[in-house]
């Protein structure tokens, strides 16, 4: 694979969304609430962002409805993205949320009228054994999922959603839609704070600071970085390197949590990842279709 630049800082990107929950554990060990890491971290990343809103009709106004879906999905996926790591098991809330391929798929059918064929029914038995395994196999019908699991699902369910819209929203500027993302974020954990006044509590200067820089630094590159690669990437190939988040994640919360895998969840996880995979080239082939069909 050959290391061009959008290899790279995709590359990177997907490690750093893996190993987010590092600075989460720091916050959560210093007493920062969740909520407030959340609303400080994207409060921050907006504020930060905002001069470089691209103006002019075509960047704002001609795609607000997309930009509200945007901030809608987006938001929702990074709140509980972030609130599922936060409080969950780093290794169960990734692979969770791994399993979008099912919803890229479903996504697709209902907004964009791809077809499901053989190779997408796999893919979608791949993803959903996956879960069924990583959520306790046959026990999964007796122990219903926590909101920790719920949230970790939606997340990936609201990204998968997020990237459809994307699709929609080519003439958008980046940017303006990672911007749309975090706007989403502050929104709904804003309304969450109002009606929870307890977690208000500023903790020391220090901290305050330190998820002001988690927010604009870390989670802005990596978003930005992600968006960015993924659109100068074939859908396969980027694909295959998103999934250095999810190693990222299991190898550094086995090596420093010293979390282990039962075999049903291992087998799960490569049945995930499978799924991922076999959904990234699909999308890919589907573009070249695409793009032969309008030079025809």
């Amino acid at each position: 694979m050959k290391l061009s630049i959008p290899v790279v800082v995709l590359l990177f990107s997907s490690i750093g969304w893996g190993l987010t929950w590092l600075p989460l554990r720091y916050f959560d060990s210093v007493g920062l609430p969740g909520p407030l890491m959340i609303f400080i971290a994207f409060f921050s990343a907006v504020v930060f962002l905002l001069p470089l809103l691209v103006k002019g009709k075509s960047g704002l106004m001609n795609g607000l409805h997309l930009l509200l879906l945007i901030a809608l999905f987006g938001g929702l996926a990074n709140l509980s993205f972030q609130t599922a790591l936060y409080y969950g098991d780093v290794v169960r809330v990734m692979i969770l949320f791994y399993l979008l391929p099912i919803w890229s798929v479903l996504g697709g059918r209902i907004f964009l009228g791809e077809r499901i064929d053989a190779l997408r029914l796999l893919t979608l038995a791949a993803a959903l054994a996956g879960g069924v395994l990583i959520l306790g196999g046959t026990n999964v019908l007796s122990r219903p999922p926590d909101l920790i699991d719920l949230l970790a699902v939606l997340s990936g369910f609201s990204f998968a959603m997020n990237n459809l819209v994307f699709r929609f929203a080519q003439s958008i500027p980046l940017i303006n839609k990672v911007i749309a993302m975090f706007i989403g974020v502050v929104v709904f954990i804003g309304l969450f704070l109002v009606f929870n006044s307890e977690t208000l509590n500023l903790p020391s200067l220090q901290t305050t600071i330190l998820a002001m820089g988690y927010g604009i630094v870390w989670l802005s590159l990596i978003t930005i970085g992600t968006q960015w690669g993924v659109t100068r990437l074939e859908a396969g190939r980027a694909s295959i390197i998103i999934v250095m988040e999810l190693v990222a994640a299991v190898v550094s919360a086995v090596l420093i949590l010293g979390q282990t895998l039962t075999l049903a969840e291992f087998t799960g996880a490569v049945l995930v990842v499978a799924a991922a995979l076999l959904e990234g080239f699909r999308t890919e082939q589907d573009t070249v279709i695409i793009e032969c069909r309008e030079n025809a």
